[in-house]
């Protein structure tokens, strides 16, 4: 039962995360590249760099993939708490310090990326110009939390003080 549960808690998270920390690597240059309208000259109608409606789309679909997959992400501790339960280490300093840096990934995610991502998404939508130090510390938060998540993952697999760790 062990490596049945240990193998869907992989799985879940390759499927649940991986695609969350991609997407939202994506995000903050993919919105610097929406183009806004900005009027050209005095008075005239030309518009150069009218939003395209693609573009507005690429960056709505990247926040949805990081929605969508952060809630399948829950699936990813619970499966991780099963296995460890069935390996009897729930008490090991390595899993704690694992859970501690997935909650902190998972407030990280849920306070600050996710809501910055849906705060340009808007402005996008309302054909407003992002600034580039708003997009900036979006990708600083990404980076964070993609730390967080290989710090876990080499946690998961070196398991310092594990009697089954390598």
């Amino acid at each position: 039962m062990t490596k049945f549960l240990l193998s869907l808690h992989v799985l879940a998270a390759i499927v649940a995360v991986g695609p969350v920390t991609v997407a939202a690597s994506m995000f903050p240059a993919a919105a610097r590249r929406v183009p806004v309208d900005v009027p050209v000259g005095g008075g005239g109608g030309a518009q150069v760099g009218a939003a395209d409606a693609g573009d507005v789309r690429t960056v709505r679909l990247l926040h949805r993939i990081c929605r969508v997959y952060a809630g399948l992400g829950i699936a990813v501790p619970v499966l991780g708490f099963a296995t460890a339960a069935s390996m009897g280490v729930l008490q090991d300093a390595w899993l704690i310090a694992s859970v501690t840096l997935t909650a902190v990934a998972a407030g990280l995610l849920a306070a600050f990326v996710l809501p910055r991502q849906e705060e340009l998404l808007q402005q996008l939508a309302d054909g407003q110009p992002v600034e580039r130090a708003r997009t900036a510390r979006l990708a600083m938060f990404t980076g964070l939390f993609n730390l967080l998540w290989a710090t876990v993952t080499v946690l998961m697999i070196v398991r310092p003080g594990s009697t089954t760790g390598a």
